[in-house]
């Protein structure tokens, strides 16, 4: 703002230059401070809208896009009588009805637990495998060993220099689970993946018994040579199975998918006296519980969002209040700056054109009524009403009741009639919270298009309000230039006069000394 040349201030006057200087030019400071002021408001308002534009868009493009979606209303639910054997869900693509479902086997993996190795050196799964009994003098530059993981073949190596350890990671590589356990001193391998079409097989190359013998002392053979090492323990893969209906299905996990339905497998059904398994029933309907919950936490965000634009749009005036200079605030506490900003922020939306527009097509829009199959209806045909004026809070006229919701002490004594029309007619429902849902998105539509004020999206003039922002800063760019010329010409002056008074004081003292004084 000021300028950065050196000033002579006071050196023969005796004045306090800068101060008298601050107070010339503190009425042109004022202006700047004031200027400064609105761009703070500005920015806050930016933010104030930025934060409600980002709460209408989520309602806009998820909860409102989703209700206008039929699909949304088809969702079913199931239930089995005996949930030991299975656990089932059902998706919109399930059927009304009943079906009964057994559990013939579950999915499982194949696991080898490889024979003790009865070696010393086995205790240590860093020790080289060549000092394993049985190996040594088989193994010598290296042997080939065959696994086969499902429809897969490869060729694994082994040689001399590997440790327990490193047999282990072998097999990892190869796209099993493998570890070898020190205290037991055995090999754990498993496959990757449930199912028979997981099952692995590990045997010796045909190279003279060789790597059969390797094998045999790892405990990796199902013959096992029992002077260095036990017979393997192999349990093999299997695919789970389920009888639906009669029908028999198979699956290399215990899940399910079948017709809209979800099925886990749990355990293997009970045998009945006549040699079957025994059957427990699937019961699926539609879900009413689920379908309400939607349509509820719908009219949950609704009624934030017009909670919030009404309470912007109705604040108290703040009129007296101006945004603080740093002077100000250097004499108040953080919370009085704080609790005075607050205010300041509070009333910014007040009485907003934008927010008006947008308060009244939310409540237009949700007004509405429309004929679905013959029938008006209207949301209060649902039981979901606005409180009277009397019983509404402040700016909660605009918000939605549904009679009989539990959790609303305003209503939860009354009769749910919405929980009542979607069990016995939710076809009309679906329409008519379709016609509802629909319209408002289109009118949100319209209202946020792209145009010269506003981006794609924005409930309000985003960017006339930058552009304001933008004038603002260069408005305060030029007055502070202002100020600072107007400082340096009363410095200007100031140095005259000092230069002045230096010269007369020059001229008193040559003649004191041509006086001799």
């Amino acid at each position: 703002m000021s300028s950065n040349r050196i000033r002579m201030t006071g050196m023969v006057s005796g004045m306090d230059t800068e101060s008298i200087v601050s107070q010339l030019v503190q009425a042109k400071s004022v202006k700047v401070d004031k200027l400064k002021g609105e761009k703070q408001k500005i920015e806050w308002k930016q933010e104030i809208w930025k934060d409600l534009n980002s709460k209408m868009y989520s309602f806009y493009s998820k909860t409102l896009d989703n209700l206008r979606t039929k699909g949304s209303f088809n969702k079913m639910k199931a239930s089995i009588v005996d949930s030991s054997v299975a656990s089932v869900s059902a998706n919109s693509s399930a059927v009304t009805g009943t079906q009964t479902l057994a559990v013939k086997s579950l999915a499982k993996s194949g696991y080898v637990t490889g024979g003790k190795i009865n070696n010393a050196n086995a205790s240590k799964g860093d020790y080289s495998i060549a000092a394993i009994n049985g190996v040594g003098e088989n193994i010598g530059e290296g042997v080939d060993i065959n696994l086969k993981i499902g429809d897969k073949e490869q060729t694994l190596k082994l040689d001399s220099t590997m440790s327990l350890k490193d047999v282990a990671k072998v097999f990892s590589d190869a796209g099993l689970n493998a570890n070898y356990d020190e205290t037991n001193q055995r090999f754990f391998i498993s496959s990757k993946e449930s199912g028979a079409a997981a099952n692995f097989t590990i045997t010796a190359a045909d190279d003279g018994g060789k790597s059969q013998a390797v094998l045999d002392a790892l405990g990796l053979s199902e013959n096992g040579n029992s002077e260095y090492a036990g017979k393997w323990s192999k349990i093999e893969g299997q695919d789970a199975q389920i009888i639906l209906n009669g029908a028999e299905f198979s699956s290399s996990t215990n899940s399910f998918e079948i017709n809209g339905l979800s099925i886990t497998a749990q355990s293997v059904s009970a045998t009945g006296a006549d040699g079957n398994l025994v059957t427990t029933n699937v019961s699926t309907d539609k879900d009413v519980d689920a379908i309400y919950d939607m349509i509820k936490d719908f009219f949950k965000e609704y009624n934030d969002l017009i909670k919030e634009m009404d309470t912007k749009y109705n604040a108290e005036s703040a009129k007296d209040y101006n945004v603080l200079t740093d002077d100000e605030k250097s004499s108040m506490s953080e919370d009085e700056v704080e609790k005075w900003n607050d205010k300041i922020k509070g009333a910014l939306l007040r009485r907003d054109e934008s927010l008006g527009a947008n308060i009244n097509m939310f409540k237009d829009a949700m007004s509405q009524s429309f004929t679905v199959n013959g029938t008006n209806y209207s949301l209060s045909s649902f039981g979901i009403n606005t409180l009277s004026y009397f019983l509404a809070g402040d700016n909660e006229r605009g918000v939605f009741h549904i009679d009989g919701d539990k959790d609303d002490t305003n209503t939860s004594g009354q009769t749910d009639k919405l929980k009542a029309l979607i069990g016995s007619n939710l076809e009309d429902v679906t329409d008519f919270f379709y016609e509802l849902s629909n319209n408002l998105y289109k009118k949100i539509t319209e209202a946020t298009k792209h145009s010269d004020y506003r981006s794609v999206y924005s409930m309000y003039d985003d960017k006339t309000l930058q552009k304001e922002y933008n004038d603002m800063e260069s408005d305060i760019a030029d007055e502070e230039t202002k100020l600072g010329d107007l400082e340096d010409s009363y410095y200007d002056k100031f140095s005259a006069m000092e230069t002045a008074l230096a010269k007369l004081q020059e001229k008193q003292n040559a003649l004191g000394q041509l006086l001799g004084t």
